[in-house]
């Protein structure tokens, strides 16, 4: 009686583990730690040295580890913790939290060291982890018909399904389905910068100037929106059919147009004394300036990859640092207030975004350099992150609240 009573103290007690308090906790701070540690891999091997041998080959693994491994993970400790926020009930925490931290571990450590002899063992592991948070996503929001912010899950869906085909892609050999699966998954979350970006960049641009909101002009972010939704709904149809170029470089250039027009009226140039605001709006620039990029790709004009980068370093690098460095903040009842070496950060990231996609279009005989370097911020940009908030994250909540 006596052992199993404490065993259930015990298990309490890490149950009660600040780090498991709201996801954004865990997430945020393995999310991190494993994106600097992905990429110390990757810079090794562009300079030709052999660190892992993961599931796929370190290309497919790269692509997909950066956007399923650190991407989802900073997505997920983000959505999960706004859900508290929007339905006004406590989010995922304690032993429930724990079990999809656990699933996201899994997925990372089999496919860095996956068994000998058992191809679907990765994948069906990988794959677990969606569809868990759409359901622990879905509960709340449905109890609160919070329909607004039912979006979310369906788009978590076909990211999921994006997901399902770069596994296959890669277990049949299938280089255009891994291809047209990651650049899906890209743009599916450039979907979610734009909605949440469009919420919070404004909201807190003008709580920090402490100037009312610019007023929203329906039709732009209507507009805004959908045509990254077409986007996305073309990179679907092309698993199907080809695509025109121009028809394709016309939806981009224009999807990156309305974006910039959007961020135009955000205030973006009266916060350049406040990183955590210069960098949502640097990184919604970036993104703008990846789609229109992307746009000149089709047209052969540009590599695909810089496009890529510009918006996966740039754009969502970027975004997921302000938006990590400012959450983690608000939610454990802190001041916002930048701490020391986050603007480095940030540099860091643009720095990195310059590297790896302008440098290569001025001269391309020192890409294998740039690339190399643009490595090396992302984990300067990160290991800042890890230094400043490992600690803060494992920590309750400065006002004793629950969180």
């Amino acid at each position: 009686m006596a052992k199993n009573s404490t065993r259930s103290i015990s298990l309490a007690r890490v149950s009660d583990m600040p780090l498991l308090q709201l996801a954004f906790r865990p997430f945020f701070l393995l999310g991190a730690v494993f994106s600097l540690v992905a990429m110390v891999i990757w810079g090794a091997f562009l300079q030709g040295g052999i660190l892992l041998e993961p599931y796929g080959g370190l290309l497919w693994w790269h692509q997909h580890e950066m956007l399923f491994g650190f991407g989802m993970a900073i997505v997920i400790g983000f959505l999960l913790t706004a859900v508290q926020t929007w339905t006004g009930r406590r989010g995922v925490h304690g032993w429930p939290l724990a079990g999809l931290v656990a699933l996201w571990l899994a997925g990372r450590l089999i496919l860095a060291f996956p068994p000998e002899g058992a191809a679907l063992i990765p994948a069906l592991v990988d794959l677990a982890l969606l569809p868990a948070v759409m359901l622990v996503m879905a509960r709340p929001v449905l109890g609160a018909r919070q329909w607004r912010n039912l979006i979310f899950v369906p788009v978590l869906g076909v990211l999921f399904l994006a997901n399902v085909l770069m596994h296959l892609g890669m277990l049949r050999g299938d280089a255009s389905m891994i291809r047209d699966a990651a650049h899906l998954t890209v743009l599916l979350i450039v979907l979610l910068m734009v909605v949440l970006g469009g919420r919070v960049i404004p909201f807190f641009t003008a709580r920090r100037l402490e100037r009312t909101q610019v007023a929203r002009l329906k039709w732009l972010e209507a507009s805004a929106i959908g045509v990254v939704v077409l986007l996305v709904c073309l990179q679907l149809a092309s698993f199907a059919v080809a695509l025109p170029d121009r028809g394709w470089a016309s939806v981009a250039l224009l999807a990156a147009g309305l974006n910039a027009l959007r961020l135009t009226r955000w205030d973006g140039r009266r916060c350049l004394h406040e990183p955590l605001l210069w960098g949502l709006h640097l990184s919604y620039a970036l993104m703008c300036v990846g789609l229109a990029m992307w746009g000149l790709a089709a047209l052969k004009l540009l590599a695909p990859s810089l496009a890529l980068h510009a918006i996966t370093v740039g754009g969502m690098g970027t975004m997921m640092m302000a938006m990590m460095a400012r959450v983690s903040l608000g939610h454990t009842g802190r001041p916002i207030e930048t701490l020391p070496g986050m603007d480095v950060a940030l540099e860091a990231l643009g720095l990195a975004t310059m590297l790896r996609t302008l440098i290569p279009v001025l001269w391309p005989q020192v890409m294998q350099w740039t690339l190399s370097l643009s490595a090396l911020c992302w984990v300067l940009a990160f290991a800042l992150f890890v230094w400043h908030y490992t600690v803060l994250l494992a920590r309750p909540r400065a006002d004793g609240k629950p969180g």
